[in-house]
């Protein structure tokens, strides 16, 4: 069921990669993200207030202190992308993005010491590999937003890696989903002021977007991610969630006219193919220990 939950949060943001891009024609990135996690973080406060409610235990000082952190990175990787997107192609933001899907194992096992299941190893360059062939196995000549987008990446990663933890831990995802929104929503409001212009004008003739990415893309595809990750490794969250790059094709595909190629549709295959294997292997190898237990001192099955 998480991993279902998870995979229409990555529906749901693959389709705003058209309106993160469209936005951008009457507005700046910041104030774009500032009108989306705002109201995002406004619409889920009344689930936020009663799901708070229900806990007999506060939320810890630790536990604020790791939603603050989330809150930046969150604020971090969004702006970076957001930028990005300026003068980046919407095939390279799709690839680059997708680039935490290496980083979050990677930071796992070299800065936490995490072992890993031996299939994160397989499927997140698998995964990773389906990316680049889902964008036409080519990547355009890089400009200053390209290299944005990848830097997003690493905020993604973190993003990804603390969600899960957070909302474990506090028992409360939909509210750490409300604050971070908020939190990312009031940095992004003081930067706007402080360096583009923002005013009514501006948010009107972008409405639409503000609407779908407030709306779906964060009130439900993040608090989704939230909810799921509660029950998922960080690492194979990440590879989950490179099926965002997959639904951001189907959505070109419907709404721009765009269509894949042979080589692209290999690449939504070794995708799928990753989700799967990442999810189903270790499940298995579970069930096959249950039944068929290993004597720790010969190492062969009882």
């Amino acid at each position: 069921m998480a991993t279902f939950i998870m995979i229409i949060a990555t529906m749901v943001w693959g389709f705003a990669f058209i309106a993160q891009k469209s936005a951008m024609d009457s507005m700046g990135p910041l104030t774009f993200l500032a009108s989306r996690y705002l109201l995002g973080g406004i619409v889920i406060l009344p689930l936020a207030w009663f799901e708070h409610k229900r806990q007999a235990e506060p939320i810890s000082k630790r536990a604020w202190g790791l939603i603050f952190i989330l809150s930046a990175a969150f604020f971090l990787g969004s702006w970076l992308q957001q930028a990005g997107l300026l003068t980046a192609t919407v095939t390279n933001a799709g690839f680059l993005t997708g680039l935490y899907v290496f980083f979050v194992p990677f930071i796992l096992t070299l800065f936490f010491r995490q072992k890993l299941h031996y299939i994160v190893w397989v499927c997140a360059p698998l995964a990773l590999l389906g990316l680049y062939l889902l964008n036409g196995a080519r990547l355009d000549n890089f400009v200053v937003g390209d290299f944005l987008v990848m830097s997003s990446a690493i905020f993604w990663a973190v993003h990804v890696m603390m969600l899960g933890y957070t909302a474990a831990l506090t028992k409360r995802p939909i509210t750490v989903s409300a604050f971070v929104f908020i939190l990312a929503g009031l940095y992004s409001l003081g930067g706007g002021f402080a360096l583009e212009t923002v005013n009514l004008e501006v948010l009107q003739l972008g409405w639409k977007e503000i609407v779908y990415a407030g709306l779906l893309s964060t009130a439900v595809g993040f608090t989704l991610q939230a909810i799921g990750q509660q029950h998922v490794p960080a690492a194979n969250a990440a590879i989950i969630l490179s099926g965002e790059s997959l639904f951001a094709a189907i959505g070109a595909a419907l709404v721009l006219g765009e269509r894949l190629s042979l080589v692209g549709y290999f690449g939504a295959v070794l995708i799928f193919i990753a989700i799967v294997l990442v999810e189903t292997v270790p499940i298995i190898q579970a069930k096959r220990k249950q039944k068929h237990p290993i004597d720790p001192v010969t190492n062969l099955e009882l």
